[in-house]
């Protein structure tokens, strides 16, 4: 079995990046799920392209893949959790969004990145399932155009509470648009342990045909909480092998946002926990691609 594995720096917000990606390397690990924010290769502070060219040049020296990741929580509005969302009822907020994931496709095309995650934000009150729908179908519009010009996908998650929250709702968008070549698919695990109604392993072989980005953690049913390892309900060798058996080549990225107080630890101890994982399948260790 061979899985490149990855670490999200939206679990290693206490370190500077250049300190995090050099930690990850070090541990061993494949890759890096990098999240645009203000402690981490900021998109709106000045001189991004002389910054975006060091961070790949850093992570070229160190062997690093990498993901580009959209979930900062106040990096448009520092007063607004995610906010402006695709689905604001504000044509400029929604706008803004729109051309921070533009953004994020030329980073992530400079960096060499395999994909760019972003999720669809929850539906405002007042405002229509319909509308929602609609709204996200045209913000994405732009984003799709820069994804297909630059090669790479553009990967949308399931997030609970959100109007995309599961696998159907993901292929309800695809349908909506057109069944688009530029759009994938991230699939985080703990969230189908959350809500899906089939279990993450199912999860992973429904959705292997879109898989362009794979976030990890543990959770626990019906409870939106991401988990060190070991700390929820997921078994997850039958996971593993079902992800290595769908053919994904990109980063399966552990997902622990609200844990950089302990992030270096937990970075080493969620490797051994995935390399043990592996070995329990009877299929050999995870190595890099």
């Amino acid at each position: 079995m061979t899985l490149r594995l990855g670490y999200g720096t939206n679990g290693l917000t206490d370190l500077r990046l250049d300190d995090a990606l050099g930690l990850l390397a070090d541990l061993g690990y494949d890759g890096v799920g990098l999240t645009l924010d203000h402690m981490h290769l900021d998109p709106l502070a000045p001189d991004l392209a002389a910054r975006t060219r060091h961070v790949a040049r850093r992570l070229d020296g160190l062997g690093l893949g990498v993901t580009v990741e959209t979930g900062a929580r106040y990096v448009l509005d520092p007063r607004r959790k995610h906010g402006p969302s695709l689905l604001d009822p504000d044509p400029d907020a929604r706008a803004a969004r729109t051309a921070l994931l533009v953004r994020a496709v030329g980073i992530a095309s400079e960096l060499g990145a395999h994909a760019v995650h972003c999720f669809s934000g929850t539906t405002p009150p007042g405002t229509s399932t319909d509308t929602a729908w609609q709204r996200l179908a045209d913000a994405l519009a732009p984003v799709l155009d820069a994804a297909a010009r630059a090669g790479v996908p553009l990967a949308i998650e399931p997030e609970p509470g959100h109007l995309l929250a599961t696998l159907a709702d993901f292929h309800h968008l695809r349908t909506l648009l057109g069944d688009l070549e530029p759009l994938g698919l991230t699939l985080d695990i703990g969230h189908c342990q959350c809500l899906e109604p089939a279990p993450p392993a199912d999860c992973v072989k429904d959705a292997a045909p879109w898989l362009r980005h794979v976030q990890i953690e543990d959770m626990r049913r019906g409870v939106h909480e991401h988990l060190p390892f070991g700390d929820g309900e997921i078994d997850f060798p039958p996971v593993l092998e079902a992800l290595a058996a769908t053919g994904y080549t990109g980063l399966t990225v552990v997902e622990l946002p609200r844990h950089s107080h302990a992030g270096p630890e937990l970075a080493r101890a969620s490797l051994d926990f995935l390399h043990e994982a592996v070995r329990r399948t009877g299929k050999g260790a995870a190595a890099p691609c």
